[in-house]
């Protein structure tokens, strides 16, 4: 069993937080900040701090925020002061290495997990659309939201704190706190806010290069020394581990380190578990009323197995789609590395473009969906039904 001991895991999670260039940021030991007034669930933070946060604002109890580093001890990057490469000209990635897929218009890039488990958060503007893309290594979350709210576009970063596990990330402009895995703001002026989130799925670099072979890629030529293409969280996805930093209840329905695919559509949420999807790659299910079908392709590694994230174990990866294209409703089935539709006998790939066929140049639309840890889902939609076979 890898070893993950958790003050080795704290070490290297500090070590993340040592900044880029010649300057480091400040470490900061975790601490569980205590209401001064329980009652009225107030946040006693220090003005030290520097914080702007409205904390009288909040919809969570503050001892439910753990602290794990300095405020920005792990530094977001901006989309617009990094280069992105022609998928041609990458040269530091292999093929199954894992990155998030985003296609807005006819813009469609990736942002290798590699380059992202060292920052969490990028602030971009893809297809003229602000985004933030975000990854939270402790759930396995990524997530891609719209940044504007209200008609304001926000700059995100790292706030240093966790809930359940998962990243709280913090807007610039009203300094509000942010849950990653819902997008809900939580604490300051946004408080009750949503952010948007957008067809986003992790995919092998692969598959995007092939989908997109004039798509762009995120570089490693950030400004900060990192050691990109290594995994800081060495053995942190082993299925029966117990999550870092994690202390609320478990859902016992699956272990807290599988893998699921959710769909939340209407007043329904499901979870797909890898492990089922292996099984069965093609799944058509009802979410909220809405007929889905669920798409599952192995060839793509984890980033939080081994050292090095290329030489990783093949986790997989699963897409969500309506399953219509041209007016009609298709019915699909997997066939070596593709799905087929046993309408037109067409073949799709994994990120719903169909590749050859009757129907080539079609694309199913996609559903927006989640990848996480069973267990950090499960922290924030107890209520989630765990889709089974047949």
């Amino acid at each position: 069993m890898p070893l993950r001991p958790a003050l080795i895991i704290v070490g290297l999670l500090l070590a993340a937080a040592c900044g880029g260039g010649s300057a480091a940021v400040p470490r900061s030991t975790p601490v569980i900040p205590t209401p001064t007034n329980a009652e009225a669930g107030g946040f006693p933070f220090d003005y030290s701090l520097a914080w702007e946060t409205d904390f009288t604002k909040s919809s969570v109890p503050s001892s439910e925020l753990l602290q794990r580093v300095a405020r920005e001890g792990i530094p977001a990057l901006e989309g617009a002061a990094v280069p992105f490469l022609a998928t041609s000209e990458v040269d530091f990635l292999r093929d199954q290495e894992p990155v998030i897929s985003l296609e807005v218009g006819d813009d469609a890039r990736a942002y290798p997990l590699q380059v992202l488990i060292w920052h969490e958060i990028v602030n971009d503007v893809v297809g003229g659309r602000p985004v933030a893309v975000t990854f939270c290594p402790l759930c396995n979350t990524a997530i891609v939201f719209d940044s504007v709210v209200d008609g304001r576009a926000l700059s995100f970063g790292v706030s240093g704190f966790l809930r359940n596990s998962d990243l709280v990330m913090f807007d610039r402009e009203t300094e509000s706190w942010w849950q990653q895995a819902t997008g809900e703001a939580i604490v300051g002026d946004f408080t009750g806010s949503q952010l948007k989130p957008l067809p986003a799925v992790i995919v092998s670099w692969s598959d995007f290069k092939e989908a997109f072979p004039k798509g762009r890629v995120l570089s490693t030529e950030t400004g900060y020394r990192r050691t990109y293409g290594t995994n800081p969280y060495l053995g942190y996805d082993d299925v029966d581990s117990t999550p870092f930093l994690y202390f609320g209840k478990s859902d016992g329905r699956l272990a807290a380190a599988e893998r699921v695919v959710t769909v939340e559509i209407g007043d329904e949420t499901v979870a797909y578990p890898f492990h089922l999807l292996e099984g069965q790659p093609v799944v058509v299910d009802s979410v909220g009323g809405t007929e889905i079908v669920v798409f599952f392709k192995p060839g793509t590694v984890s980033a939080l197995d081994q050292n090095s994230i290329a030489d990783s174990r093949d986790v997989g990866a699963a897409t969500v789609f309506l399953p219509a294209a041209d007016e009609r409703r298709l019915t699909f089935r997997a066939v070596g590395d593709a799905f087929v539709d046993n309408e037109t006998g067409s073949r799709w790939d994994i990120l719903g473009r169909a590749i050859d066929g009757a129907l080539a140049g079609s694309e199913l639309e996609p559903v927006v969906s989640g990848n996480h840890f069973w267990f950090a889902w499960a922290a924030f939609k107890p209520e989630t039904r765990i889709w089974q076979p047949d």
